[in-house]
């Protein structure tokens, strides 16, 4: 374990990045960090634009592991004593959902951007209370973190830090192309839409005993799973108005729901339908949108390249536009190192980056209007759910039948 001396007084500002590596630390020593984090921030030190300088776990024996494995020089037991050892320029969080709004807070206030794992909090309470801090350490001289990861004061977030969600299937060149294509509406406006996760997990998967409750995992498929193609379509499709969803526990003993439907209508007057569900044995990830002239559509499972999209044009159309619709470019495929590629890139600009903010907002607030919809038995308009609001600080909102039955202590 490190063992340099701690600074007492306050976190000064972070050098700037220019001309030298993003100083980079890892939280979180399970899988998602050893498997798709790491992995991205060494591919970026061969490039000379990262170096990992230290991990943190609470697990002693896990994170010195992964230290020695990955060449890691610095292992922490400790968050807040690495931020104030180490002075990381980028936090990546890869821990379970409950610990990120704390973690993100006190990597901010130490004026380092972060790079959290979805689902990016449990609740849009604790995202509105991240995003007060953004910038805030920046702006006040950055305080120490020693008072905990509370609101802060909420100023001004000029240059960052900011904190970004792992969305990644949102990055990559067929993300991209599909994205400009649709902006451009040269296939003619969207019209209808389904966006599918459909997966499996059977009862081994949920006898871990943190899954299927809401305090510890956060939500069912809607949040756990179908998030990451939820995003996808809002990125693609633009902000939604209304939703207008049912859920259920039809195999698992779960507190959470097993599967979710859901009928959105966006802004722009498309509509689509939603399904999440861990009961599917013949898995997939799924978009589909139906513009005027030309259908486009996404199959996959848990990444995708060019090879996964297909676009079908209307009998009218030339083939000249098809032949340009069809033309990805060259192939990068969806992955946390796009993404991080990106990120560095805003960094380095001090500008916000894409997935944070109000754009990295957009999917929670529809997961949450999609419970309160489908236990409430209502249609739920985006915008509604803010400070009073039962779904705003709990994502079943007290529901009966939903919310966590309290167990009674029984005397001996």
């Amino acid at each position: 374990m490190s063992t340099q001396a701690t600074n007492p007084g306050a976190f000064q500002p972070l050098p700037p990045l220019t001309g030298r590596r993003i100083r980079a630390a890892v939280v979180g020593a399970g899988a998602i960090g050893r498997g798709s984090h790491f992995p991205a921030l060494a591919r970026l030190a061969e490039e000379g634009e990262t170096e990992v300088v230290a991990a943190v776990d609470i697990d002693a024996k896990s994170v010195e592991s992964f230290c020695a494995e990955a060449g890691i020089p610095h292992a922490y037991t400790d968050l807040e004593q690495m931020l104030r050892e180490q002075r990381p320029d980028l936090v990546t969080i890869c821990t379970p959902p409950t610990l990120h709004r704390a973690q993100t807070i006190a990597a901010l206030r130490a004026g380092a951007w972060v790079w959290c794992e979805k689902p990016p909090v449990p609740t849009l309470a604790d995202f509105d209370a991240v995003e007060k801090e953004e910038g805030a350490a920046k702006e006040e001289g950055a305080e120490g973190v020693e008072g905990g990861a509370e609101e802060g004061s909420g100023k001004g977030t000029a240059g960052g830090p900011f904190a970004s969600i792992v969305f990644q299937h949102r990055f990559g060149s067929g993300s991209r192309h599909v994205r400009r294509l649709l902006a451009e509406q040269v296939m003619g406006r969207p019209l209808v839409a389904h966006c599918q996760t459909t997966w499996y997990r059977d009862t081994a998967y949920y006898a871990v005993p943190w899954r299927g409750r809401w305090e510890t995992e956060g939500g069912g498929p809607a949040m756990g799973h179908g998030i990451h193609q939820m995003d996808l379509l809002l990125d693609l499709l633009g902000p939604w108005s209304e939703v207008k969803a049912m859920a259920g526990r039809l195999v698992h003993d779960v507190e959470t729901e097993d599967v979710s439907t859901a009928l959105v209508r966006f802004e722009n007057g498309a509509m689509a339908t939603v399904v999440n569900s861990v009961l599917s044995p013949d898995e997939v990830s799924r978009i589909r949108i139906d513009c005027e002239r030309a259908t486009v559509e996404l199959t996959h499972l848990y990444g995708h390249s060019n090879d996964n999209w297909r676009i079908t044009p209307a009998p009218d159309v030339s083939g000249e536009e098809v032949a340009a619709w069809q033309d990805f470019g060259p192939d990068v495929p969806s992955s946390h190192l796009e993404q991080l590629r990106e990120l560095v890139v805003s960094m380095r600009a001090g500008e916000r980056p894409r997935s944070s903010g109000a754009d990295g907002r957009t999917s929670l607030e529809l997961i949450t209007a999609l419970y309160k919809s489908a236990f409430t038995d209502t249609t739920v308009r985006a915008g509604e759910i803010g400070p009073g609001d039962p779904y705003y600080t709990a994502l079943h909102g007290g529901a009966p039948g939903w919310a966590p039955v309290a167990r009674e202590e029984v005397s001996a």
